[in-house]
């Protein structure tokens, strides 16, 4: 037979498992006083860089947090970043100048929250040259008639150099014609990171992108950014230019070893020491003494006098016209004037005229 107290009892366990429950859910941090761990821990290189990464465990308190520690293959763990915040640290820092091409090393971390610490957690190991994600090269074009020339620069390592990692590093070179992807060559196993495109066709717009491959690292690298340019009309052959070339450098060589040779006759020759003899010089520089010329620089223009003569003339014949009449006008304020002994306004007959003419 139940009594009161039974359902009392079932109420208050049944609280308190859902109390216990709620508890787990929203803070899962301290279960038995023991911390939950990071996860999703993964270590990570990128040009030959070493960097710790990881998740919060869930639900994890914002004032977490963290220490982390490394080794290699033949050392025990050494410690790494301590009482961080954020959720990676950066190995190559602490490791330089001890790192190594091509050592072995894995990581571990663990939460903390005040004196409470998780377990460690250990991170995937990895060989440094082998498993680094090697970054894109740097690529420029140039256009040189219907050729394209492509140069390629090595991505900078944070560690030694490309070279020095990958002795044997290649290029592999995409190119096709703009907006035609789909039919693009390639070229590969290149060593030098000069390489001229001779197969193109005149004005036309190609496309390239450049990957770096190596014999010890699987993957090759990220590819380039995708450049661009035209070519234009083909170009004459690259003999002509280095003859021009040789031509011009000759000639200028020629013409300053003259000038070094006969500098001194070519300075007499454009400034002349030697001066004109006295008597030349006098004669230059003397004033002018002809006597025309003496006479028409200190005379004044002589006033001259002229006549207007009008002559008027019929149709009759000279006997029945009678004579022929001549007005003739005096200027310069001479009112008489004669002519052949006549005045001014007379009568001059035709004879008077035939006269005058033949004095």
């Amino acid at each position: 037979m139940l009594t009161s107290e039974e359902p009392q009892r079932k109420m208050s366990a049944i609280i308190t498992a859902f109390l216990l429950t709620l508890s787990t859910l929203c803070q899962p941090t301290v279960v038995l006083g023991i911390l939950s761990g990071p996860t999703n821990v993964n270590l990570t290189s990128y040009n030959m860089n070493l960097v710790l990464r990881w998740n919060p465990s869930k639900g994890a308190a914002n004032n977490l947090v963290y220490r982390t520690e490394y080794k290699t293959s033949v050392t025990t763990y050494t410690t790494g970043c301590v009482n961080i915040s954020t959720l990676e640290c950066d190995f190559t820092r602490l490791i330089y100048p001890s790192i190594t091409e091509n050592g072995k090393y894995t990581g571990r971390v663990r939460a903390q929250l005040g004196s409470e610490s998780s377990a460690w957690v250990e991170s995937n190991h990895i060989t440094l040259d082998k498993d680094t994600i090697i970054g894109s090269p740097n690529v420029s074009l140039l256009s040189n008639g219907a050729a394209i020339e492509v140069s390629i620069i090595d991505p900078v390592m944070v560690i030694s150099t490309l070279r020095n990692v990958y002795i044997f590093a290649t290029y592999k070179i995409t190119y096709w014609k703009d907006s035609q992807k789909h039919k693009a060559k390639n070229i590969s196993n290149i060593l030098q990171n000069r390489v001229v495109l001779n197969d193109l066709d005149p004005w036309t717009k190609y496309c390239v992108q450049v990957q770096i491959k190596t014999e010890r690292n699987p993957n090759p690298s990220q590819p380039s950014r995708i450049f661009c340019e035209s070519t234009t009309n083909e170009q004459e052959p690259p003999w002509v230019a280095a003859m021009l070339t040789f031509v011009f450098m000759a000639m200028g060589a020629a013409l300053v070893v003259i000038v070094v040779v006969y500098r001194k006759s070519i300075s007499h020759f454009l400034c002349p020491t030697d001066s004109l003899p006295q008597h030349f010089r006098e004669y230059l520089l003397a004033p002018p003494n002809s006597y025309i010329y003496l006479v028409m620089q200190n005379s004044h223009p002589p006033e001259e006098i002229y006549h207007k003569v009008r002559i008027i003339e019929d149709d009759r014949t000279v006997e029945k016209r009678g004579p022929l009449v001549v007005e003739m006008t005096a200027s310069n304020k001479q009112s008489d004037v004669t002519m052949c002994g006549r005045q001014k306004g007379e009568i001059i007959s035709r004879d008077d005229v035939k006269a005058t003419e033949k004095q």
